[in-house]
């Protein structure tokens, strides 16, 4: 993905993937393609917010690839943390 988007611009890709999603309090994650930069983009409720984060060794972990992911796995991301296997604690 092209890190140089902005609001407007990660705003529009979000629409033509998850049309009416944009304004769900969603976050959407881009990932550039060595997977060392990332940008969340989420509405707080009364303004979008952007954060970014970029490596100084390594990447973001390659077992993410899913379409939607869990808070959880979203704050073990960030963190770097790969874990072998997840499954919840308990079951409903």
């Amino acid at each position: 993905m092209n890190m140089r988007k902005s609001f407007e611009g990660l705003g529009s890709v979000i629409e033509k993937i998850f049309p009416g999603e944009l304004l769900s309090g969603g976050f959407f994650i881009f990932l550039n393609k060595s997977r060392d930069h990332v940008k969340v983009l989420f509405w707080d409720g009364d303004g979008f917010v952007i954060w970014y984060k970029r490596l100084q060794r390594g990447s973001f972990s390659r077992k993410w690839d899913e379409e939607t992911i869990n808070r959880r796995t979203f704050f073990m991301l960030l963190e770097g943390i790969v874990p072998q296997k997840t499954r919840p604690r308990f079951s409903l």
